[in-house]
């Protein structure tokens, strides 16, 4: 059975004519380079998502930290 990450969907992507006249110039897989770029801007949106999910907890985390120092300080070699 194909996994999803096999399974290929052709699309269409509009990109300003310069950058597709250099990318074509340059010897470039556009549909790579297009995958990449979204793989890239799926794991930022990710990252935010995951910070603006977890926002008060890191928040409160900090605070306690400020508090109360780190945990195990007195353990750390320098």
């Amino acid at each position: 059975m194909p996994r999803s990450t096999d399974i290929r969907r052709a699309t269409n992507v509009t990109l300003p004519v310069h950058l597709l006249t250099e990318a074509r110039a340059l010897g470039l897989n556009i549909s790579q380079a297009c995958e990449q770029g979204l793989l890239a801007a799926l794991a930022a949106r990710r990252r935010e998502n995951w910070l603006a999910r977890n926002e008060g907890a890191i928040q409160s985390w900090n605070d306690h930290v400020e508090a109360h120092g780190l945990p195990l300080a007195a353990y750390r070699a320098f």
